[in-house]
Formats: structure tokens, C-alpha cells, sequence
């Protein structure tokens, strides 16, 4: 049994502030004590310290302490394709995508990838991630090893896509008894999750898309991930191939792919009939802004979103995603519900980042709010990690000094990041904890 404390001020916000007025949950001065990688207890230092006098603290003054962010949807083979000039979807696609997925079925490549990617992510402060592998078996065992060796709680799959160009293209059977063998190979070890993994309609035949319906319900304990409605190009081209399907939602729903244990990416330019069944059948929306942003694929209506009660959580989407970092992706998700005439509170945000995103991937009970029992996956922020942050934070209400890192903050603000209460990152010039 090892017991370690951590002093500083702490904040999450472990319910929807939009729906419930008691959502956010602050100690100015708090402790976290953490058990083997749970935490055991969370409150105020006055409280709680004469309890723990034999406990290590770690103390980092200046430092606020939240959850570790959940990224709802990115693809680690995107990586090095992240600001890649010209085209919308699919010709981007086409141009850059598919030929830099091809390279995944090298295994050292692949390994070389998520090494990176995942180091990324906890120098951003993300700790748990649903997560877009290739059409290859070998890049999804490759991510699932890097993960593995880092303790971190990542979700993914192989992804299927026998429509898909001549170099990234499996087959029906293939398909399923790869998902089948990853699952099998998988399933229980450390902290990771599977996720069945059409791409889009567009990139797999009807026979794939039944195949993928009925290995999300012989295998309760996956999630099932794909794009929908992310751009204009895109939906035209659903709507002519599956010319009798009432929406694209509806393409998936035949399907058996529309249930609570779905993550839909995008979801930018959807119909309230499709919300009023996505919120009918429990799935949720991963939020991407910057990527749609870059694609010009359109603003994500987060007050249409919010009126169906659709579960959100938010995905930096690299490569068209064009920063790794949470709180980069906060601020543009700000700037598009300014344009769609709503404004996204800073503690709702970071619910969405955290608790909401854990939701929506089915982990909720397990990370996403530093509560008791729940994995102690956590950052350290420091609101002085740049001059202007410093300035723009100092004397500032704690409302203010969020917004402040979510406006301003990137990979610099993040001080520390710990999995399961072990440092997993720290910024070599940055805020420095202190032990006693």
C-alpha cells in the first residue's frame, strides 16, 4: 500500500454546470490523497491533514490542480500530418490522410507514432483518450503497448473500412476477425478499452457496417466510435450512396450503431430529429472545433446540441485537429459558440474536457472528477507559465483565471501531469512541487 498527498489549490467540475448549480467543487486549499493510483481522500488541507501526518506531501504553491483531460477523439496516425495545407474533408483525405495511414502497417513505424502521440498527450495534459488507429491490426496492438507501458486509460480499435482506397482496405471477414482477436487479445489488461471503428458510411460496404452493429452487441464492454455530419461535402455524398436513409444518423441507426455506447465525432450540421434520437438512445458527440475550423467544415450549434440533452465531450482531432493541447481546443470552442450567438462558461468547459468527455466514453465512474475511489489522473496548472498569463491571472477570481488559461494557455501551462498518481510529465521550467 502506497500513500502519497498533494497540496495545492484543487478544482473539478464532476456534474454539468448548465443543468446543475452545485457542479463545481473547489478548495482553495486543498489535499488529494491518493492510494495505490485511487484517491483515498479530497478536501480542504484544514480538514484533512491531521489525518495524514505520516503521508508525503507534495506541495505546489501557485498551482490548481484539475482532473486530467479527456480527449473524446483524435487519431494518432494523423500525427504527422497535423498542419497539412489545402482541401476540405475528402480531399484532404485523399491528399494527405490515406497515404500516411498506409505506412501503418510497418510495426516499428506504428511504434514510433504512438511513443510520440501518447507522450504528446500527457505533455498536454491528457490522460485518457478514444483514440483512432488505422485500418491495420499491428497499429492498434502498437498504440495498446504504448499505453500500456504508460499506464494511461486509452480506448481504440482497428478501423474498418472495405470501401476504402486500394492501400488502406480490408474486407468484411477480415475486418471482424481482427476486431474479434484484438478484443480477445486486449480485453482486461491495464487500463484499457476497445472501440468497434467504422471510419465514416462513405468507407464501408453495407456488409461491414451490419458486421460492425453485431460485434457491438456480442461484446457489451466496447464503444463504438465514427465520424458524423462533419462536413457538407461529406453528408452529400452519404445522402446520394444511402439515397433511402432519412438522415446520416439514420445510415448508422439501421445498423445497430447508434446506442449509449456510441461517440459520434463532429456532428456539426445535424437535424433535431437526428439529436432527439441520438438523445433517445443514450450516444453522445465528441466536440471538435478546431478541426472544423481548419477543413471549413462549419460551427458546432452547441445551444441545438444542448436543447436534446446530448452528452458532450471534446476531441482535439489531430491532424485536422491543429493543436494536441485541451485547453487550446477550449478556447477555439469558445470563439464558435461566440459566432453560433451562445458563450461557453469556463466551468462548463472544463466539464466538457474532463467529467463530460468521461461520460461519454462510458469511464466516468473511473476518472474524469477526483472524487473518492475514482483513478487519480490529474494536471497541475500554472496560471503564471507565461508572462501575459501572469499579468492576465494575477488578483484574479478563480472564474477569470480559467477562462485566462483557456484563452491563453497551451502545452506551457501545464506544470505537471500524473497517471494514477505517478508523474507522468513535468515542464523542465516550470512551477516546481515541493516535498515534505
Amino acid at each position: 500500500m502506497t500513500r502519497q498527498a498533494f497540496r495545492a489549490e484543487i478544482l473539478s467540475v464532476p456534474h454539468d454546470p448548465r443543468t446543475n448549480p452545485e457542479a463545481v467543487r473547489h478548495d482553495a486549499d486543498g489535499l488529494l490523497v491518493v492510494e495505490d493510483g485511487v484517491v483515498l481522500a479530497r478536501g480542504p488541507y484544514a480538514d484533512l491533514h491531521a489525518q495524514f501526518v505520516d503521508v508525503p506531501v507534495e506541495t505546489f504553491p501557485g498551482g490548481l490542480i484539475v482532473p486530467g483531460f479527456i480527449d473524446a477523439h483524435v487519431h494518432y496516425p494523423q500525427t504527422e500530418r497535423i498542419a497539412s495545407h489545402g482541401e476540405q474533408l475528402l480531399e484532404w483525405l485523399d491528399r494527405h490522410i490515406f497515404p500516411a495511414e498506409t505506412a501503418f502497417a510497418d510495426r516499428p513505424h506504428a511504434d514510433a507514432i504512438a511513443a510520440f502521440f501518447l507522450d504528446e498527450l500527457l505533455r498536454n495534459g491528457t490522460t485518457s483518450a478514444l483514440v483512432f488507429a488505422t485500418v491495420h491490426a499491428c497499429s492498434v496492438d502498437a498504440l495498446f503497448d504504448a499505453a500500456l507501458a504508460r499506464n494511461m486509460r486509452i480506448v481504440s480499435g482497428k478501423v474498418l473500412m472495405d470501401q476504402g482506397p486500394e492501400t488502406l482496405r480490408d474486407t468484411p471477414a477480415s475486418g471482424r476477425a481482427d476486431t474479434e482477436a484484438l478484443i480477445a487479445r486486449w480485453r482486461g489488461r491495464g487500463r484499457l478499452g476497445y472501440a468497434v471503428t467504422p471510419r465514416f458510411a462513405l468507407t464501408s460496404s453495407d456488409a461491414q457496417l451490419a458486421d460492425a452493429g453485431e460485434l457491438v452487441a456480442v461484446h457489451p464492454d466496447v464503444l463504438m466510435h465514427t465520424h458524423l455530419s462533419e462536413n457538407l461535402g461529406e453528408i452529400a455524398a452519404v445522402g446520394e450512396r444511402f439515397a433511402d436513409a432519412r438522415d446520416y444518423l439514420d445510415v448508422y441507426d439501421r445498423f445497430g450503431l447508434v446506442g449509449p455506447r456510441s461517440v459520434f465525432a463532429h456532428c456539426v450540421h445535424m437535424s433535431d430529429a437526428a439529436l432527439a434520437r441520438m438523445a433517445e438512445a443514450g450516444s453522445g458527440i465528441a466536440l471538435c472545433p478546431t478541426s472544423n475550423l481548419f477543413l471549413g467544415s462549419g460551427l458546432f450549434d452547441l445551444a441545438q446540441i444542448d436543447r436534446h440533452g446530448v452528452g458532450i465531450g471534446i476531441g482535439t482531432d489531430i491532424g485536422a485537429g491543429t493543436s494536441f493541447s485541451v485547453l487550446h481546443t477550449l478556447g477555439e470552442a469558445y470563439k464558435v459558440c461566440q459566432l453560433r450567438g451562445a458563450s461557453l462558461d469556463p466551468f462548463r468547459a472544463l466539464y466538457l474536457a474532463t467529467a463530460g468527455g468521461a461520460r461519454v466514453m462510458g469511464i466516468g465512474d473511473r476518472v474524469g472528477a477526483l472524487e473518492v475511489g475514482q483513478e487519480a489522473d490529474f494536471v497541475v496548472l500554472d496560471g503564471a507559465a507565461t508572462p501575459l498569463l501572469a499579468r492576465r491571472t494575477v488578483g484574479a477570481s478563480l472564474f477569470d483565471r480559467l477562462f485566462a488559461l483557456q484563452m491563453l494557455g497551451d502545452d506551457r501551462a501545464i506544470a505537471f501531469t500524473y497517471v494514477a498518481g505517478q508523474r507522468a510529465h513535468a515542464r523542465s521550467a516550470s512551477l516546481r512541487g515541493a516535498t515534505r
